[in-house]
């Protein structure tokens, strides 16, 4: 079985072709504005280096969101162009919840941060205990500081955090949590596509798929547009 997996909902994308086995190749690039455009030649680029043709793919995986409303767009619609052309199912997962899984097998609680725009983060507090993690405290976007006492009201342990919401705001996270806040290596802090892997067999698993007219972006708040639409209502 093979799948393919792709997160574009962050600053740095990444596309991972999988079996249930192991990793056969993962390649990372910058979500540019040109994003879209570069997609589907990484993903000819890597499928070719791993001598798999799109047609072997049984699983297209994409992130959902939160994250970046263009980049998540652009990843959900290449996923569900490519399975609607091979009639195969897609699934999708949560960015946050793939970003925890840097730090799978961890006794703390991970915190999941992406940098929201207007003083907020998109935030998800998890279990990384295991190879799944498991929400703690559910993807949500507010305020950091807000986020940091909802945190210490659920748990004394120290919290694990990691994502670029992480890097901008840990001074602030730190002056609220003290000793409890702990922020994982430089190296932890980019998602990859080859953990939605695991999120995705899980969903294939439970017999959860969707097909690719069932995909659709998590953004948990509207878009400038939708607010737009909504003043003029």
């Amino acid at each position: 079985m093979y799948i393919l997996s792709i997160d574009t909902s962050t600053a740095l994308a990444s596309v991972a072709l999988a079996t249930e086995e192991k990793v056969l190749a993962e390649s990372l690039l910058p979500a540019e504005r040109c994003l879209s455009a570069r997609l589907v030649p990484e993903i000819e680029r890597l499928l070719a280096m791993a001598g798999v043709t799109i047609g072997q793919i049984d699983l297209f995986a994409s992130a959902i969101g939160p994250g970046s409303f263009t980049g998540v767009r652009a990843g959900v619609a290449t996923v569900q162009g490519l399975a609607l052309s091979t009639g195969k199912p897609c699934a999708g997962f949560s960015t946050l919840a793939a970003l925890a899984m840097n730090l799978s097998l961890v006794s703390r609680p991970v915190c999941a941060l992406l940098d929201a725009r207007k003083q907020e983060v998109y935030g998800g507090l998890y279990d990384c205990s295991l190879p799944l993690p498991t929400a703690l405290i559910e993807d949500c976007v507010m305020p950091p500081a807000t986020l940091a006492e909802m945190i210490c009201a659920h748990t004394a342990e120290p919290v694990i955090f990691l994502g670029e919401g992480a890097l901008r705001y840990r001074d602030l996270i730190a002056s609220r949590m003290g000793a409890q806040a702990i922020f994982a290596p430089s190296s932890h802090h980019a998602g990859r596509a080859a953990n939605g892997i695991l999120l995705a067999l899980a969903t294939y698993h439970a017999g959860r798929t969707v097909p690719p007219d069932r995909l659709l972006p998590v953004y948990i708040r509207p878009s400038e547009a939708e607010l737009a639409r909504q003043k003029k209502q």
